[in-house]
């Protein structure tokens, strides 16, 4: 007992799943090496560092411990880093005495006139915009997120105070409006956008455990939301073939119609990086996909909407009309927080029972087959086979139509005989 006990003691936690994709990347590892060093598949690797999956077992302490590995290289480069700079200002100090007395004895030279600004034009006049290096600010992304990094600190103090059902109902009222008009503007589709909603919470509160120790819950539904929204089964039904036409709102209604000509992954990682302010980081682990992967994705999103609005080739210009019409859109209301709890766990009993229904239907069946099979094993009969040189048997065989005729015959005389054979009294 004391040695399972110690075991477990000395087995590091394991990470956040975006903590374990952040270590692997900056480690500059790809899921294919991780998952050879684990000895695991590449798409295991991909679920636990979206948090869909959790290692078990002697893989989850190998996993942990390569994570920490990880870390705590990371941690030994960034001392290095603060030692580098602690040292700099002390050599860059005792240089300047030096510096000064040379300066003293020899005169400075004259400094080099600065070369005249080239009035060529480029050769290219369009410029070419990348995500490392994109132009606009993100002060008011940095600002959201740390007002929402205060607001769910706020939140997570006082969901100590508060029961699951009304800490799942403070989540619901603060998430489900935006969500719902973000769902909305990736499928087009009023209807498809609220049951997309509600069937994320209706998840969210069956893995309420989870999900209320997760740092982001917000986060955790909209990924729910979204990937339920965005499944390819919604063509086969009718409702959801096209979407919903315009309901009078002008604007924003190009953008709109622009976003859905656009594949689905890339309408969703356009809207999660310029519509939400989401690191590139964040939008590649949000929708399962590499960092450079998710970049070029971004790119070609924009080029697609620059060519049909032109006035939106700015990213900044895009970014703030992305950001206006996810909070000013017009979406269809939700049902409420109680509402949704009570349906999710009709749902859930609703599976269970049939679960369990299913599961005595199969015991019933194998118990009766058990029951009603044989017990010893009895060989089938071979075939009959042709035996040659036996003699036919002896006995009546086919009567010939001469012999049925003379059987007729007989038959219509009376039962004594043949009249002649009859004898007669004289």
């Amino acid at each position: 007992m004391t040695q399972s006990t110690t075991r477990t003691s000395s087995v590091p936690p394991l990470p956040p799943p975006k903590e374990r994709r952040r270590l692997r990347e900056a480690k500059a590892m790809t899921e294919k090496q991780v998952a050879e060093a684990l000895g695991v598949t590449q798409a295991t690797v991909r679920s636990w560092e979206t948090g869909r999956t959790s290692p078990q077992g002697r893989r989850r302490e190998a996993y942990a411990r390569l994570l920490e590995g990880y870390a705590a290289e990371l941690d030994e480069k960034k001392r290095a880093k603060r030692k580098r700079r602690s040292k700099s200002p002390e050599t860059a100090a005792t240089a300047r005495p030096v510096a000064k007395t040379e300066a003293a004895s020899t005169a400075a030279p004259a400094p080099a006139p600065a070369p005249a600004p080239s009035r060529k034009k480029p050769l290219n006049r369009r410029p070419v915009r990348t995500v490392q290096a994109d132009s606009r600010s993100r002060q008011n992304a940095q600002r959201r997120k740390e007002k929402a990094a205060a607001l769910a600190g706020a939140a997570a103090a006082e969901a100590a105070k508060l029961t699951p059902a009304q800490a799942f109902d403070e989540l619901y009222a603060y998430a489900s409006p935006a969500l719902v008009r973000q769902t909305y503007l990736l499928t087009g589709r009023r209807t498809l956008a609220q049951e997309s909603v509600e069937r994320a919470f209706h998840l969210a509160w069956h893995r309420w455990p989870e999900v209320a120790v997760d740092r982001d819950p917000a986060g955790w539904v909209r990924g729910a939301a979204y990937d339920y929204a965005t499944s390819p089964w919604h063509r086969f039904r009718r409702a959801h073939r096209h979407p919903d036409p315009p309901n009078g709102e002008r604007a924003g209604r190009a953008l709109r119609k622009a976003l859905l000509d656009l594949p689905p992954v890339y309408r969703r990682t356009l809207l999660l990086y310029d519509g939400l302010g989401l690191d590139l980081p964040e939008t590649a682990a949000e929708t399962e996909a590499t960092t450079p992967a998710a970049a070029n994705r971004l790119l070609h999103a924009r080029e697609a909407v620059a060519e049909r609005l032109p006035d939106l080739a700015d990213a900044h210009v895009l970014h703030e009309r992305l950001r206006e019409l996810t909070e000013t859109v017009s979406a269809p209301a939700v049902a409420s927080a109680p509402a949704v709890r009570v349906s999710s766990e009709r749902r859930a009993k609703f599976w269970t029972r049939a679960a369990i229904a299913v599961t005595v239907l199969i015991i019933g069946a194998t118990a009766f087959t058990v029951v009603t099979a044989p017990r010893q094993y009895e060989p089938t009969p071979a075939p009959g086979q042709r035996v040659g040189g036996v003699p036919a048997p002896m006995g009546p065989q086919k009567l010939s139509r001469q012999d049925l005729n003379l059987r007729a015959k007989l038959r219509d005389v009376p039962m004594n005989g043949p009249e002649r054979l009859v004898p007669r009294i004289p």
